[in-house]
C-alpha cells in the first residue's frame, strides 16, 4: 500500500481487504483507488463547499474518515454520477463527460466500497449506494477477425523476432488469453500441450492447443532457452531481455496487423480473444467449454459470442443459393 500514501486510511483498509482477503490483481487494486479516490475528492468539493470547478487533482483526502463518509447521501451521490456524465474533462477539450461504460465501472468501485464498510466490517449501518441502478450501456458485438483475415495475419509475421511475435499470435487465436495471461506467463507454465494460465483476482486455470500452436511454442521455446533475461521465468522476452510488457505485446500485433493489411485501428490484442472464442463456438465448441477456456468468471459474459455465432449462422444461411429459390 506503500503507493497509495495520499488516501486516508479507511481507504487503504479497503484496497488492502482486496489485495490480500479477495486476492485481486495489483491493476484491479490500482483502479479501484483511482475510482475512489474522485469520487472522494468530488465528495470533498461538495462537502467543503468549494468553487464547483475546483481542479479535482489539487483536492486532499487525507482527511476523510468514518465521520465525513457518514455524512454522503445518496443525493451526493447522484450530484458525482451527474458530473461525470457532463462536467467531467476528457482527453478531448471540447468535450466534458464520461462514457456510460467508464461510469459503470466508477459506480461499480463505489458500491465495492459501501459493501465493505456495511457489510464486511459493519462500521457503517446505511449504504446509500445499494440501489442505484448502473447506467444504461450499449451493448455491442465485439469486433473479431473472420477465419481468413486470421490467416492472413499469422502468414504476414516476419521479422527478427519473428518466431517469438507468431507463438504470441497463435497462443491469442487458439486459447484466448488476455494481454496480462500472455506477459505473466513463464517457461514453467507450457506443458506439452497446455499452458497454465492465471487470470483475474489470481484465478488458475489450464488451456489446453492444437497441434500448430505447439509447433509455434516449440520453435520459439529453441529460440528463448538461448537467452537470459533479467527474469529468467519469463516466456516472453523483449528486445531489452526483459520480460515483455503489456505495451510491447499490443505493438506487436499492431505492427502484424498493419502488415496483413488489417484495419490496426479497430483490431487489437483482445480482439485476438473474441477471436478465438468466436472461432471455436462457430466450429461446435459448447458455451460452457468456452467459458472454462476465457476464464470468464460467469456464463452470461461469454453468451455475447453467441450472438456473434448466430449471426454468422444467418450470414451462411442467406448465402446458400436455395435459400432465395421460389416455389413454381
Amino acid at each position: 500500500m506503500q503507493a497509495y500514501s495520499d488516501a486516508p486510511q479507511l481507504l487503504r483498509e479497503f484496497l488492502s481487504y482486496h489485495e490480500t482477503i479477495k486476492g485481486q490483481s495489483a491493476l484491479t487494486i490500482k483502479e479501484y483507488y483511482l475510482d475512489l479516490r474522485m469520487f472522494l475528492r468530488f465528495m470533498v468539493l461538495v462537502k467543503k463547499e468549494l468553487p464547483y470547478h475546483t481542479e479535482l487533482d489539487s483536492i486532499s483526502i487525507k482527511q476523510v474518515d468514518l465521520a465525513f463518509i457518514k455524512t454522503i447521501m445518496v443525493t451526493d451521490i447522484f450530484d458525482f454520477l451527474s458530473y461525470l456524465s457532463n462536467d467531467r474533462p476528457t482527453d478531448e477539450p471540447s468535450d466534458r463527460g464520461i462514457g456510460a461504460a467508464a461510469r459503470a465501472r466508477k459506480l461499480s468501485a463505489i458500491k465495492s466500497f459501501y459493501k465493505y464498510l456495511t457489510v464486511r466490517t459493519k462500521q457503517l449501518t446505511e449504504n446509500p449506494v445499494k440501489e442505484i441502478e448502473y447506467p444504461k450501456i450499449r451493448k455491442s458485438l465485439p469486433k473479431y477477425l473472420t477465419l481468413e483475415e486470421s490467416k492472413k495475419l499469422l502468414s504476414s509475421v516476419s521479422g527478427v523476432n519473428a518466431k517469438r511475435d507468431y507463438a504470441i499470435l497463435m497462443l491469442f487465436l487458439n486459447c484466448g488469453i488476455r494481454r496480462a495471461e500472455l506477459v505473466g506467463l513463464n517457461r514453467s507454465d507450457v506443458y506439452d500441450d497446455r499452458i497454465h494460465v492465471t487470470g483475474k483476482g489470481n484465478k488458475e486455470r489450464i488451456v489446453y492447443f492444437g497441434s500448430s500452436c505447439k509447433r509455434a511454442i516449440d520453435d520459439y521455446l529453441v529460440e528463448r532457452n538461448k537467452k537470459v533475461l533479467s527474469d529468467d521465468r519469463a516466456l516472453f522476452g523483449s528486445r531489452d531481455n526483459n520480460r515483455i510488457s503489456v505495451t510491447a505485446v499490443h505493438r506487436l500485433v499492431k505492427k502484424h496487423l498493419l502488415a496483413a493489411g488489417l484495419d490496426a485501428n479497430l483490431l487489437s490484442a483482445h480482439k485476438l480473444r473474441h477471436t478465438a472464442a468466436t472461432l471455436m463456438l462457430s466450429n461446435g465448441v459448447d458455451v460452457k467449454t468456452v467459458q472454462e477456456v476465457l476464464g470468464h468468471e460467469h456464463l452470461n459474459t461469454t453468451e455475447i459470442y453467441t450472438h456473434i455465432e448466430n449471426t454468422e449462422l444467418k450470414i451462411a444461411a442467406e448465402a446458400n443459393p436455395l435459400s432465395h429459390i421460389d416455389k413454381e
